[in-house]
């Protein structure tokens, strides 16, 4: 690899922070219910409890603890209004996680382009 390649160091702590944070969103959407409450979140507007676990057996206090995992990755949050709380889907850090998924891409398709000029070398 030839100097010119090879990442900047900063750039390379930058890129790691952020797929760091990404790592903990995928692992959050890693479980099937809590990809099933962002779906339903990124439908519509902002979802009581009682919304989310409606036409489901799952508990208030499972989806509770379900979308408290989401929110300490920022992908939800939850908003008071009156008496009730509602939970509505944050896309920021989706979005940084869909740009770590496209830096990834690209290296990989730099790194095979690279491995194909060689191959055709020999």
């Amino acid at each position: 690899m030839s100097p010119r390649d090879r990442p900047a160091a900063g750039h390379a702590r930058v890129k790691a922070a952020v797929l760091q944070s990404s790592a903990q969103i995928f692992a959050a959407l890693g479980d099937e219910t809590r990809l099933r409450l962002i779906a339903l979140l990124c439908a519509g507007s902002a979802l009581s409890i009682a919304q989310l676990t409606a036409g489901t057996e799952m508990t208030r206090q499972s989806v509770t603890q379900h979308l408290q995992v989401l929110a300490n990755v920022g992908l939800v949050r939850d908003v008071k209004v009156g008496r009730e709380r509602l939970w509505a889907f944050e896309p920021a850090h989706l979005d940084e996680a869909r740009r770590a998924l496209e830096t990834i891409s690209r290296q990989w398709d730099q790194t095979l382009l690279r491995l194909k000029a060689a191959v055709e070398e020999d």
